[in-house]
């Protein structure tokens, strides 16, 4: 693999290829979009997410497994609990997270969907009513300020949740996730630099 196909690979995460990708029609990154998942539901730890990103998940592993295992999904970045980084998906490539979703552009002043194509997905292990722990906002943090340098259109008023994007659908990274905190702890990190 040459330099330029590794360019979007943060040397912090530890690689996992997901097959739930392709090439972004644009090239554009200028979206980040914050998830949240615990496999199965509410608990922590083993390999289940990783599975179901790289279509290995076993239906028969757990009741909610035989649900979602035909599912074809991915995100660029999984924070694990304990702040351990895993990367599926190369960043300049298209992850298949947002779903059916729409965000409101400001800069461009319209609606867009399609949102995978412009956009970097990060899910965090967790759910809507666990915190989120110290180390998950320390690589968070690292991550995003990792990408911000990467794509200068990436700005901290480009940074939303699953939730706001697909709100009917979904409630992910969901109450649990401090958005004050993480903001407060993302504009410190920008001073340092």
């Amino acid at each position: 693999m040459n330099q330029e196909n590794r360019a979007g690979q943060w040397s912090r995460a530890r690689q996992v290829a997901s097959p739930n990708q392709d090439a972004r029609p644009h090239g554009e990154v200028s979206l980040l979009l914050l998830h949240a998942i615990s496999l199965p539901p509410g608990q922590f730890s083993g390999d289940a997410i990783e599975a179901l990103f790289t279509n290995r998940l076993p239906p028969d592993g757990h009741p909610f497994f035989a649900e979602i295992a035909h599912l074809r999904v991915s995100a660029h970045l999984l924070i694990r609990r304990d702040g351990e980084c895993v990367q599926f998906v190369d960043t300049d490539q298209r992850a298949w997270h947002a779903g059916r979703s729409c965000w409101w552009d400001p800069a461009l002043g319209v609606w867009r969907s399609r949102l995978n194509d412009f956009s970097v997905g990060i899910e965090l292990e967790g759910d809507d009513d666990t915190p989120f722990t110290q180390a998950q906002y320390t690589s968070l943090v690292d991550a995003v300020g990792w990408l911000m340098a990467r794509y200068p259109a990436l700005t901290p008023q480009r940074i939303t949740s699953h939730a706001k994007v697909a709100p009917l659908r979904k409630t992910d990274p969901g109450p649990a996730f401090d958005w004050a905190y993480f903001r407060q702890r993302l504009s410190q990190a920008a001073f340092k630099q």
